[in-house]
């Protein structure tokens, strides 16, 4: 990415933030994105966390994975579709 383009990305995101900000404060702003993008960081790592964990004990767990045989698979015609193993309402 060249510098132009870095420049125009750059005054797109801080157009964008501002559009979000509407009438707040831009030091309130920042300390509440800076709260969420945090809190977004926790949930990822807990997912990927949990997500390891149910694959590596190959572990069924209700509303979020499913441990199908081959059989079953196969019956499906191999089609892999999460909502065909796993309810997840």
């Amino acid at each position: 990415m060249n510098d132009n383009n870095k420049q125009q990305l750059e005054q797109q995101l801080w157009n964008i933030a501002n559009t979000l900000r509407g009438k707040m404060e831009a030091d309130d702003f920042r300390d509440y994105i800076f709260v969420f993008i945090f809190y977004k960081y926790l949930r990822a790592r807990k997912d990927i966390d949990k997500i390891v964990n149910v694959y590596q004990k190959r572990k069924t767990e209700d509303k979020y994975s499913y441990v199908a045989g081959l059989e079953e698979v196969r019956e499906n015609e191999h089609n892999l579709n999460i909502p065909r193993y796993v309810d997840t309402f």
